[in-house]
């Protein structure tokens, strides 16, 4: 690993040594990473476009979707080709500000993520809630400026850990796939209490805050769904939530796996453990969440099936 000319020991690139421990099966375990990364970007794209096509489901739910989508497609291609490119050709050299950059945007768009889904269970409160007035609650307007605020949320609690890491003295290569915050600040010979402080201050600000929103919308949405006269009533409305509820847990599990093993079980769990599970934390939502979706919500089932056959149709009246 080089350095830069100056008082500090500022590396010119880093060395991200992969999966420690897993050097030999390195290849072996690309082809699943790969496999859930092509369904990713196939389901969110097609999903985007399935609701930009479908005027039925231009509506603040399948918005809040396509936004969801969006951010899987950008959260997982952040880290995705690099970690391949180290699997299959063992390419693991990485510039410092690369490096600074691919952190910023994992945990811009990590951040994102989950207050998306904190939008979408705001949506479904509004639309259990408050149906007569879910239309003029989350006009197109609200909805541009909710994504907004969520976006600039994550980028201004981000931007202060790639200040906080440039600064720091380093002298190890980085035992990831990917530049992630502590992973990086863990390699340096300086002090880090700054750094792991900071960031279990924006895991509370961003994923605290969130859950905190989810569990009220969804208290407030069970006392509403419960106060129904009748059982079908009752789950044909909690039945548009099921969806929602696979995506949180399919995001927060991992997440919460990843954060706390990384902070408090460093060393009873082998770090190739932490390192799988960093990567599925990333890849595992955008993966499922088009999986989840077509499955469980009849409106975008319906809109396949018309798509696929218009498709059909097209295509057998070109013959």
């Amino acid at each position: 690993m080089s350095f830069l000319n100056g008082t500090k020991l500022t590396p010119a690139s880093f060395i991200l040594n992969g999966i420690p421990g897993l050097e030999e099966v390195h290849l072996w375990i690309s082809f699943p990473l790969c496999t859930m990364y092509s369904i990713a970007i196939t389901g969110n794209f097609g999903l985007m476009y399935l609701i930009y096509s479908e005027e039925a489901l231009h509506r603040p739910m399948y918005i809040f979707l396509a936004l969801l989508s969006f951010t899987d497609v950008l959260m997982c291609t952040s880290t995705l080709p690099n970690t391949l490119c180290i699997l299959w050709f063992n390419r693991k050299e990485i510039d410092f500000k690369a490096c600074l950059a691919q952190m910023f945007f994992v945990h811009t768009f990590t951040g994102m993520e989950s207050g998306v889904l904190m939008l979408m269970a705001l949506d479904r409160y509004v639309a259990i809630c408050y149906p007569l007035r879910y239309a003029t609650i989350l006009t197109n307007s609200v909805i541009v400026k909710a994504g907004l605020l969520t976006f600039l949320r994550g980028v201004m609690l981000v931007i202060p850990f790639t200040f906080l890491t440039k600064h720091l003295t380093y002298c190890n290569v980085i035992p990831h796939t990917y530049c992630d915050h502590m992973a990086v600040a863990k390699i340096s010979c300086g002090n880090v209490k700054i750094n792991a402080i900071y960031g279990l201050m924006v895991a509370l600000l961003i994923g605290g805050f969130d859950i905190l929103c989810i569990t009220i919308s969804y208290t407030m949405i069970l006392r509403a769904v419960v106060s129904l006269s009748s059982a079908d009533a009752r789950q044909k409305t909690f039945s548009t939530c099921t969806a929602h509820i696979c995506a949180i847990v399919i995001t927060y599990v991992p997440a919460f796996f990843t954060f706390f093993t990384h902070r408090f079980g460093g060393h009873s769990i082998p770090p190739h453990i932490h390192i799988i599970m960093a990567n599925l934390y990333l890849l595992m939502p955008p993966t499922m969440n088009p999986i989840v979706y077509g499955v469980k919500t009849k409106q975008i089932r319906e809109s396949v099936i018309r798509f696929l056959l218009k498709g059909k149709s097209n295509s057998s009246h070109s013959i």
